[in-house]
């Protein structure tokens, strides 16, 4: 018999599915719905078995109409059920904008209380899988701005393990957002799901603490985050790694506080730069930590285009580990403390 305290190696897919077979035994009013997630076991397997275990009542698939299922799982959140929807992708969610944005996100506010929105919207997006510019975004920013909503994105098999446990359980409306270069990857975690405690949506993670520099990430570019801190000390640089984990809310404490510590920040997403994440981020740190920079804060996104569909094109339009490496290595060089390493 297995223990709370053994660990078993997964899959970021499979954390998902055995998450959400879990809150589905837990709690009966935990339902699934969406396009191609039950006969089909979802496009990209999530919900495999999950129909023959719940039946057609609790793994509900759809038409290919968002704007239509993304409304009737707010109704259906209004009174007491708390459905889990998968979108196909973050991209196709823009055909239900105006469910999100002002309903799902309103409803609590407008009806002064007497009507929460406990839903969730599972969705991946992100590049690199050549499905093209109009299936390769992420858009995250568009709800991250939005009030009403909680915005989150877990790196890791454990994170999304325990933040998908406190998305369903929350009652407001939660964006739970899923990079699709992210399902194939591996992490421990309790053998016994049940043991995972729900995590806390708002609250970043420092992952790895360090002392000269801040690499600050989420969703695929906190794990790049940390495969450059790894570089990095093996050239005796000691970097700190901050999961943001949540976009909103937006835990700037910890932001800050690391900045604080190290002196310095590189903000990477998987993003377009302009008025992207990593935008608020760095005027976080400016705000909260200027007196103690010692060099600008720099910011690695992806290239300001539509992302191409070829192969070659595709890989130098997305930020990737050698960019984010040396957005790092110029930071310190600003510092002098590559320079003071390097001597030694």
């Amino acid at each position: 018999m297995t223990t709370a305290t053994q660990r078993a190696t997964v899959t970021y897919r499979q954390a998902l599915r055995d998450t959400l077979r879990s809150e589905m035994l837990r709690d009966e009013n935990v339902f699934l719905i969406g396009e191609e997630i039950g006969l089909f076991e979802g496009s990209y397997k999530i919900t495999e078995g999950l129909l023959k275990e719940f039946g057609p009542r609790r793994v509900r698939d759809t038409p290919i109409a968002e704007e239509g299922f993304v409304g009737a799982a707010i109704g259906a959140a209004m009174l007491g059920l708390r459905p889990v929807v998968e979108i196909m992708t973050i991209n196709f969610s823009l055909l239900a904008l105006d469910q999100i944005v002002n309903h799902a996100a309103k409803i609590y506010g407008m009806f002064g209380g007497q009507a929460s929105v406990p839903m969730v919207i599972r969705t991946p997006g992100g590049g690199g899988q050549q499905l093209g510019a109009t299936h390769s975004q992420n858009v995250e920013l568009f709800y991250s701005f939005i009030p009403g909503l909680k915005v989150v994105a877990p790196s890791t098999p454990a994170e999304a393990s325990a933040m998908l446990k406190a998305a369903i359980r929350d009652d407001d409306p939660v964006l739970f957002l899923e990079n699709l270069a992210l399902y194939n990857t591996r992490g421990e975690l309790p053998a016994e799901i049940d043991a995972i405690e729900p995590a806390e949506i708002g609250r970043a993670a420092v992952t790895r603490p360090g002392t000269d520099i801040t690499i600050i990430g989420y969703s695929r570019m906190a794990r790049v985050a940390a495969e450059v801190a790894e570089t990095l000390a093996a050239e005796g640089i000691s970097a700190e790694v901050v999961d943001l984990r949540s976009l909103r809310p937006l835990d700037r404490q910890t932001v800050v506080d690391s900045v604080r510590r190290t002196g310095c920040a590189v903000v990477a997403e998987d993003d377009w730069l302009t008025y992207g994440i990593g935008a608020e981020i760095a005027a976080t740190i400016q705000e909260g930590a200027f007196d103690w920079l010692d060099a600008p804060v720099r910011r690695v996104a992806m290239a300001e285009v539509p992302l191409p569909y070829a192969k070659s094109l595709e890989t130098a339009a997305l930020p990737s580990a050698e960019s984010l490496l040396a957005a790092a290595r110029d930071t310190l060089r600003a510092t002098g403390r590559l320079a003071l390493e390097n001597a030694r």
